[in-house]
């Protein structure tokens, strides 16, 4: 009995290559094997980080506050990446990629993980390049706690997968998800924490703008960077929970969709 049935390692070792398999076919599909290639995952969020951050440097704005304006633009516009470019691509990652759900070992949140794993390791890459790269000519500080920016960065990770989840499951069962979510994810982008910090809002702004689970984890990211410097406002347990919610809502309504599909 124990011979017929797949064990749990043999399982784990099928859905490892089926991922594998996947990301490599969707780096090949997007950025091709000419030019830069692979080289415009990570290149593709520092010209618009870097973009910003010239932008603002230039304005002035920097003048009459003690954080630096390069750290605080990378910091904050990097986060929004992480999470905003995950979602816009599992949005449409079922759509386009029907055809490989006829293989059996292939997946609705399959085709959903690849998509994710491979934006936020973008915004990730392009994140670490662009902090070291400005730490080393003395455009910005080193981070004052490694841990607590590390920290920040995960939740924001865990944020965006589970939004994209979320939105790309939800997807499957009507287009209107879709439609809905590009505005929505403008609307989001000023309030997301990444031009401004917590503690400059009015005070009935602040209860506001953090119900937003993505500004506590934009809080913490720049507390871990800033240390001292800045006064921050968050709440971990909030964002944790605001994550787990949306991780098992993102979860069953990909198992939905695969029954869906199948059917």
């Amino acid at each position: 009995m124990a011979l017929t049935q797949p064990s749990l390692l043999r399982s784990l070792a099928v859905q490892r290559r089926v991922l594998h398999a996947l990301m490599m076919r969707e780096i090949i599909t997007r950025f091709g094997r000419d030019n830069l290639g692979v080289l415009w995952l990570i290149a593709e969020p520092m010209l618009f980080t870097l973009g910003v951050t010239m932008l603002w440097t230039t304005a002035g704005l920097h003048h009459g506050s003690p954080i630096p304006i390069v750290a605080f633009a990378i910091t904050g516009y990097s986060s929004v990446l992480l999470w905003r470019n995950s979602t816009s691509r599992a949005n449409s990652s079922i759509a386009q990629n029907k055809a490989l759900l006829y293989h059996r070992n292939v997946q609705v949140i399959d085709v959903m993980l690849t998509r994710i794993v491979i934006e936020a390791s973008g915004a990730t890459a392009s994140f670490i390049v662009l902090s070291l790269l400005f730490i080393y000519i003395g455009w910005m500080p080193a981070p004052y706690n490694l841990l607590e920016v590390l920290f920040g960065w995960f939740m924001l990770a865990w944020f965006g997968t589970s939004l994209a989840l979320l939105i790309g499951a939800a997807t499957t069962f009507s287009e209107i998800v879709d439609r809905l979510w590009h505005p929505a994810s403008y609307l989001l982008f000023p309030l997301s924490g990444a031009a401004f910090m917590v503690e400059w809002l009015p005070t009935n702004m602040q209860k506001v703008v953090l119900l937003l689970p993505m500004v506590h984890g934009t809080e913490i990211l720049r507390e871990g960077y800033f240390g001292q410097l800045v006064k921050t406002h968050y709440d971990v347990g909030y964002m944790a929970t605001c994550c787990l919610v949306m991780s098992l809502s993102g979860l069953y309504l990909a198992r939905q969709a695969s029954r869906r599909l199948e059917f």
